[in-house]
């Protein structure tokens, strides 16, 4: 047996001003579109923002249904329509920002697993790594590509021939 630890390098934030111009605007923009989310069942509001390689920034926020398996998060949006409108460019960096009228979110949010594996499958389709801006009033955190989120993640290693 081998034991091996696995570290995750980031970058803390305490505000938007910290970050370089384009994480800001896109990070602000993140922050700006999370007003626009549809969470009347959990009231959390998430933003997101996905800029890619032709500069352009596609922006998205969660979608809840009464049915819960049925709604989508910010990320996920933001990406799907980034990869619909663009099919042909290179996602550079994904930003992420969650805040709550009824509660206090003391921490910085991070996309979820399902999220995770997405921004991994389009570091693949960019052939680069995706840095992830993630934010709340708690302050920000930067990763430089998905593996400092998702070490183990499932790739398609094997099933492509």
């Amino acid at each position: 047996m081998k034991k091996r630890i696995i570290e995750c390098e980031f970058e803390e934030y305490e505000n938007a001003t910290e970050l370089s111009e384009l994480d800001r605007i896109l990070f602000l923009e993140a922050k700006k579109i999370s007003l626009n989310a549809y969470a009347p069942y959990s009231s959390f509001n998430v933003g997101s923002a996905v800029r890619l390689a032709n500069g352009k920034v596609i922006l998205g926020t969660n979608q809840e249904n009464i049915a819960y398996p049925s709604g989508l998060c910010a990320e996920r949006v933001a990406l799907f329509s980034a990869h619909t409108l663009f099919p042909h460019e290179k996602i550079e960096s994904v930003a992420v920002y969650a805040f709550s009228e009824k509660f206090v979110v003391n921490e910085v949010v991070s996309p979820c697993g399902a999220c995770r594996q997405v921004i991994a499958e389009y570091e693949e389709i960019s052939k680069q790594p995706i840095s992830v801006i993630m934010g709340s009033e708690a302050g920000i955190i930067k990763t430089y590509g998905v593996n400092q989120l998702l070490p183990f993640r499932f790739s398609s290693v094997g099933l492509k021939s």
